[in-house]
């Protein structure tokens, strides 16, 4: 419906002319550093105002309502809220009962009785994706220093861009484009066999965008012009480096290392001044309409960014999924001063001294001492260890927490006399 993702899991809500609308983002990794002027790079490119994009410019000043702690993410869903101020409600009365072509109000009236918000087109205005680009940004900062980019590359069957804009334009017309998109830095792995293939899964979150119609990896439609021995990408090292990427960076509906490359068909926007037919739903007549108002004559113009959000969104889940990248992200909370009542309650209330003691003492035992080379010496010594954990906290008493802490850190590394290696 409205959320997707499995891990990294989004949920988006609001209405074009609603009092405010924005993204729900679940799943996202504790400690990863977020604050509002994070956003405000990406939302710029999304808004509108130049030539070809809507009037309509709101000042998307995000509001991050929850999840956020002294600067970074605390692993509890993070709320992203948008204002709507920049509202004009008043040219929509009369498209409430004449759908217009190529939109969704017929379908939208349909399927919910007449009850949808009609103004602004709702719940199915291009005005939510400011939801996806948020998402999008915190993706980004999740997958970093994998790079996603998109760039519009044609518009209305041109490579003259503003051209095209220009001349749709003085026709009183709309016109379309097609994007690209790229992510360079991709590990191999990601996605899985069929339903969940990596191609399944960004198309999924692309064709969530309104006006995207099309999409296509690598070669796309062009592949099937080709022979076998042409559209096949020769593997020229063991990274698995390709000499050509007809794939688009994806074998079997998995990341092959390549860059992973697709392109977006952006269909013209629906609302446009030339005179058009529909019919009035209360009597069922046909009607010429012309639509006015603040709209985009070329809503590709701002997809490359919203696109970006919905691809980075998807390797972010597929990261997470193959523990690519941690739940809590490296580095140490700040620790309270000595003294404070988590100090004085160590051990009894919640994520305070002990695990920052634990944490500590575990980064201060080399690795060889844990993780290579582990006897069952070891293993009883470990287990011995927990158990007079246990019997501490259970009783919990602070110095002899400390104490025994303090002979874990002091306790030199045996040697192991039967091979002669550290334990």
């Amino acid at each position: 419906m409205n959320s997707f993702g499995r891990l990294f899991r989004i949920s988006i809500f609001g209405e074009s002319h609603g009092k405010s609308l924005g993204i729900v983002v679940d799943g996202c990794p504790a400690g990863l550093p977020l604050e509002p002027g994070d956003f405000l790079s990406d939302l710029g490119r999304r808004q509108g105002g130049r030539e070809g994009t809507t009037a309509r410019v709101e000042d998307d000043v995000p509001h991050l309502m929850s999840g956020i702690f002294e600067g970074k993410t605390t692993g509890a869903p993070v709320l992203v809220v948008f204002d709507n101020e920049k509202q004009d409600s008043g040219a929509y009365e009369t498209l409430r009962y004449t759908p217009r072509p190529g939109h969704a109000d017929f379908s939208a009236f349909t399927k919910y009785g007449g009850f949808n918000d009609h103004s602004g087109s709702g719940h199915f205005s291009g005005r939510l994706t400011v939801g996806l680009v948020a998402a999008g940004v915190i993706a980004k900062k999740i997958i970093s220093p994998v790079a996603v980019e998109a760039d519009i590359v044609e518009a209305g069957g041109s490579k003259d861009i503003a051209g095209a804009v220009r001349g749709a334009a003085a026709e009183g017309d709309s016109i379309g484009g097609i994007v690209q998109c790229t992510s360079r830095g991709l590990p191999a792995g990601l996605g899985e066999p069929f339903c969940d293939s990596l191609e399944s899964l960004i198309s999924h979150a692309v064709f969530s965008i309104p006006a995207v119609k099309g999409i296509e990896f690598g070669a796309g439609f062009a592949a099937a012009k080709m022979r076998g021995s042409t559209c096949n990408d020769e593997i020229v090292d063991l990274a698995g480096t390709t000499g050509s990427n007809n794939a688009g960076g994806i074998a079997g509906g998995i990341s092959n290392g390549n860059e992973l490359f697709f392109r977006v068909a952006v269909k013209p926007t629906p609302s446009i001044p030339k005179p058009q037919r529909s019919i009035d739903l209360r009597d069922g007549k046909r009607i010429s309409l012309s639509v006015e108002g603040r709209h985009d004559l070329c809503i590709a113009l701002r997809m490359p960014v919203i696109i970006e959000a919905a691809t980075a969104i998807v390797l972010a889940d597929s990261m997470l999924m193959e523990q690519r990248v941690p739940r809590v992200r490296p580095g140490q909370a700040a620790r309270p001063a000595a003294g404070t009542p988590s100090e004085k309650n160590a051990g009894t209330q919640g994520p305070g001294t002990f695990q920052r003691l634990m944490y500590d003492t575990m980064a201060k035992i080399p690795q060889t001492a844990i993780f290579n080379d582990a006897t069952v010496e070891q293993l009883e010594n470990v287990t011995s260890r927990l158990e007079h954990l246990k019997h501490i906290l259970r009783g919990k008493d602070e110095e002899e927490l400390r104490l025994f802490f303090d002979r874990i850190l002091r306790t030199p590394i045996k040697e192991n006399h039967h091979n002669g290696k550290q334990q």
